[in-house]
């Protein structure tokens, strides 16, 4: 895996305790509603009670002080062969610009890659606070594929970014 060449790998398989302090980021982002940000924790328990479950695979970034900072959560899209969707990846903003989402996103495309996915496939909002979020993806190599205009309310375009392997 990419970034660090020790074996304290930061990057481990999620675990249900994790839960809390993932909320936690994901809340403290700014850039969730509180619905989604019950979306994502119910994605989490899911992952968490049920480790036969093969919908979604969850990664959680851990810093050298045992803190966690940040995780994705992905999964085959149903109904394809080789698309998997990058469903939530969220970094605390006290370590933004380190290179930890950078981390999360290349573990992600590597875990698409070895269970055979071709095409991975990620959805955000064209709003302002999002204007980051769709730098991140373009500095890596996404492609803006499709944009529904006022997809989520007025004014709040579904934008949909895409990565061929």
């Amino acid at each position: 895996m990419s970034g660090h060449t020790d074996n304290s790998m930061p990057i481990r398989k999620f675990e249900k305790e994790d839960i809390k302090p993932l909320e936690e980021i994901v809340r403290a982002t700014g850039v969730f509603r509180e619905e989604e940000i019950g979306v994502a924790v119910e994605l989490m328990d899911i992952a968490a009670s049920d480790k036969d479950q093969k919908e979604y695979f969850l990664f959680s970034y851990v810093d050298d002080t045992g803190t966690l900072q940040g995780y994705y959560c992905a999964g085959p899209t149903p109904l394809t062969q080789s698309t998997f969707d990058l469903y939530w990846i969220a970094v605390h903003p006290r370590v933004h610009k380190k290179r930890i989402g950078h981390e999360l996103l290349e573990h992600c495309e590597d875990q698409v890659k070895t269970m055979g996915g071709k095409l991975l496939v990620v959805e955000t909002s064209s709003q302002p606070k999002y204007e980051l979020t769709r730098r991140f993806y373009f500095r890596h190599h996404y492609t803006e594929s499709a944009r529904i205009k006022d997809y989520y309310a007025q004014d709040d375009d579904l934008v949909i970014f895409s990565k061929y392997f």
